[in-house]
């Protein structure tokens, strides 16, 4: 056995018991973070953590949950809720995390639109981004069905139906994945194997992809200036810490990191134990019933925007349906932030407020989206539906308009 002499840090000790690989070498100098980058850095992190505590708390949960229609219900709010000694606590906090985690992720998302983090180069970033965007949001769709209460059973019903619009195959499709011609116990067996088994196992091969793909490019900062991450580092480690605009990534930009989740955690525990009930639907504490719609059907609040889009259209127009000019408008939101890297024309890597052009469109999106959000949940009558109407075609043209506007701003930047 070899004797290793005692280490002075963590990072010498592993250097000593790593052999080959020089540990603190590879955490200190092929890690560099630019030094001017603020909390929504550590939205990631933040993702990662709430990620575990949803792992963990679903698993407890799993330990005591009954995936049959007429036991579900009960298993949820009697057995888990007062029989199981913390059964209350851990379903809070998977229900408030499920909840906060669509805040984290949304944060992360338009930080990275208002930064530029889709840009040449960070395209399988982004887009490794948004596929994992899309694996949280079935993750949560199927989630909500599980409690098996009435909002939970009708919103399976109406995103079921969606599908029902594909041309050619929507019926066959809708009757396969519901594996019923109605939403059953066979619809609730599939979403709880899709909750529980398929969708976490492709998470966790997403995740692993989004931080690999950050090994390609550095992070940008919020200067959006471009700089030599060698040089800097040399200044770095030379000792030249103030002059130097990067920090490495162990300890210091992870210090920043485990500030940032401290924090939440306060804010998360605290709506855990006395404002749980946002994250639940009252409507959701009466069992299923499929012979009872209640008065008006919507989703949770992180769907409500794009469910806005699909009602938005209630009447025909170029002699296609509301309904189906609904479904497209439906797809289009769901897919046209995928494209983002080539709707924006402009090479420039700069934040939002370094560009007057793309400064305007982000926040009028931003104030688009809040309106959706809120009348998403609002009943589609009146008034309402013309703002759910207007809202949505907002939405549309502002995609639509986004390349020609950042082509006229780079004209007017004098980009190449």
């Amino acid at each position: 056995m070899a004797e290793f002499k005692k280490a002075d840090s963590m990072l010498e000790w592993f250097d000593q018991r790593l052999g080959v690989i020089n540990f603190s070498k590879v955490m200190m100098t092929e890690y560099w973070i630019p030094k001017n980058i603020n909390f929504l850095w550590a939205m990631g992190a933040l993702l990662m953590m709430m990620f575990g505590v949803l792992l963990i708390s679903g698993i407890f949960l799993l330990m005591y949950y009954k995936p049959d229609v007429a036991l579900a219900f009960d298993s949820v709010n009697y057995t888990i809720m007062h029989d199981v000694a913390y059964g209350w606590l851990f379903r809070h906090i998977h229900a408030v995390g499920a909840s906060v985690i669509f805040l984290v992720i949304y944060i992360h998302m338009f930080t990275g639109i208002y930064y530029g983090s889709y840009k040449k180069g960070r395209e399988m970033i982004w887009l490794s981004g948004m596929l994992l965007f899309v694996l949280f949001s079935a993750e949560g769709f199927s989630g909500y069905m599980l409690p098996w209460g009435q909002m939970s059973y009708w919103a399976a019903y109406v995103i079921t139906e969606i599908f029902g619009g594909i041309p050619v195959i929507g019926g066959d499709l809708v009757v396969w994945i519901r594996g019923n011609f109605y939403v059953s116990d066979s619809t609730l067996t599939r979403f709880f194997m899709l909750h529980v088994l398929l969708i976490p196992v492709v998470m966790l091969g997403a995740i692993a992809f989004h931080f690999y793909s950050l090994r390609f490019p550095h992070v940008n900062n919020e200067a959006g200036e471009f700089f030599d991450y060698d040089v800097e580092a040399e200044k770095y480690l030379a000792g030249d810490k103030k002059g130097s605009k990067v920090i490495p990534f162990w300890p210091v930009f992870l210090a920043k990191d485990f500030f940032v989740m401290g924090v939440f955690l306060i804010f998360f525990f605290y709506l855990v134990f006395y404002y749980y009930g946002f994250a639940m639907d009252p409507v959701n504490f009466d069992k299923a019933d499929g012979l009872k719609t209640p008065t008006h059907i919507y989703p949770e609040w992180y769907f409500l925007w794009s469910y806005e889009v699909l009602r938005g259209f209630f009447f025909e127009m170029f002699g296609i349906s509301g309904k189906d000019l609904g479904l497209m408008a439906f797809a289009f939101a769901n897919g046209i932030f995928l494209v983002m890297p080539w709707l924006d024309r402009s090479p420039t890597v700069a934040p939002a407020n370094q560009r007057p052009y793309f400064k305007i469109w982000f926040w009028l999106l931003m104030i688009d989206l809040i309106v959706l959000t809120i009348f998403g949940k609002l009943p589609p009558t009146g008034a309402n539906a013309w703002v759910g109407f207007a809202s949505s075609l907002s939405f549309i043209v502002l995609f639509l308009a986004l390349p020609v506007i950042t082509t006229l701003e780079a004209k007017k930047l004098g980009a190449k």
